[in-house]
């Protein structure tokens, strides 16, 4: 080869590197495992498959004592919420003498029980799940012989329903105002809207009963239903999911000539359905509980829910207490049965901790 031609073949070499981006023509290092001699590289690799299988059993025996360690706690977890739920349906067909003498020592110790109380707190109770003998008794007092009991079941459906349909209403208009129109005077009024759900609602009671009392409806429903309706925490998770629906949605529908009320109605209410369900839930257990307010607002025994005479249980009535406790967990069960699907997506998709 020429002089020249080694000069090109060089210019040629150099102007390969240039394209690539390299200038010049690096020594690639050599590995260990490839200055390895062939029975050498063997041996290595065989201590390096046998080191990759003792860690490997290291971190499935490991994996396998969390997953027993977390299998065991959340199955005491479990035992621990499900119990009192058992427990009280199953002592509910108690009779009233079984349950004067398991639990009446627990009951007339409390304060107003018994005039000797403080005796009765070194007897340990019959702590008993399985009922003895089986009665009805207090179901049948509960649904034919007491209708006062009915009619605070039912006083219960009378505040919690129009709460949950009324609170979901305005939370609907109000969260889609917030993501329609997210202007610097609406974000002071959200960050409110956060303060007053940060807020404790007994914080607030004192300031419901005055205006309970100018508008002159206490003992009334509706000193208890409109200060619910009005509760921000909807107005906030919903708001939360709606800013989370595309831009473009919207835009299509006002470029096809929807109104303001046919985007909400037809495009952002369908893709708020899992969100919704899961606060009707949530609303219903929360209100369906409700004690306070009830008590605070409403005066009249006649009209109180059913939560409120579970919190004022006696001896006397003890027996009566446990069927109606068992009346009382059946519609929150229920929802909860037939929209866990709904509540589970809701609380993932809207961010619900």
């Amino acid at each position: 080869m020429t002089m020249d031609e080694k000069i090109r073949e060089q210019r040629r070499k150099q102007a390969i590197l240039a394209r690539h981006h390299i200038y010049s023509e690096k020594v690639q290092p050599q590995s260990y495992v490839s200055s390895l001699s062939p029975d050498e590289r063997e041996k290595f690799m065989e201590d390096a498959r046998t080191a990759n299988k003792v860690l490997l059993r290291k971190r499935k025996r490991r994996s396998g004592v969390a997953k027993v360690f977390g299998t065991a706690f959340l199955s005491v977890a479990a035992i621990i919420a499900i119990l009192p739920i058992f427990f009280t349906f199953l002592n509910s067909f108690m009779s009233s003498a079984e349950i004067e003498g398991n639990y009446g020592v627990v009951f007339k110790s409390l304060p107003g029980g018994s005039n000797e109380a403080s005796r009765f707190m070194d007897e340990a109770p019959q702590l008993q799940l399985i009922p003895q003998e089986v009665s009805a008794d207090q179901y049948s007092e509960v649904l034919f012989k007491s209708p006062s009991y009915l009619f605070r079941y039912w006083n219960s459906f009378l505040l919690t329903v129009p709460i949950v349909i009324g609170q979901l209403a305005v939370a609907c208009m109000a969260s889609y105002s917030f993501m329609r129109y997210r202007k610097k005077s609406r974000e002071v009024l959200f960050f409110l809207y956060i303060i007053l759900m940060l807020t404790p609602f007994q914080v607030t009671l004192v300031p419901n009963y005055i205006m309970n009392e100018a508008l002159n409806i206490l003992d009334t429903p509706l000193a208890v239903i409109l200060p619910g309706i009005f509760s921000t925490f909807s107005v906030y998770i919903l708001t939360k999911y709606m800013r989370r629906i595309p831009k473009a949605y919207i835009e299509a529908a006002i470029i096809d000539g929807a109104s303001e009320w046919q985007i909400f109605t037809k495009v952002v209410m369908p893709n708020c359905k899992a969100p919704v369900a899961a606060m009707a839930i949530l609303l219903f257990i929360d209100y369906w509980n409700m004690v306070e307010q009830p008590l605070v607002m409403i005066q009249d025994e006649g009209m109180q829910p059913l939560s409120v005479f579970l919190s004022k249980v006696n001896v006397e009535n003890i027996g009566l207490a446990f069927a109606a406790c068992a009346l009382y967990m059946i519609p929150p069960l229920l929802i909860f049965l037939r929209g866990e699907d709904q509540l589970v997506e809701g609380i993932s998709q809207s961010g619900i901790k």
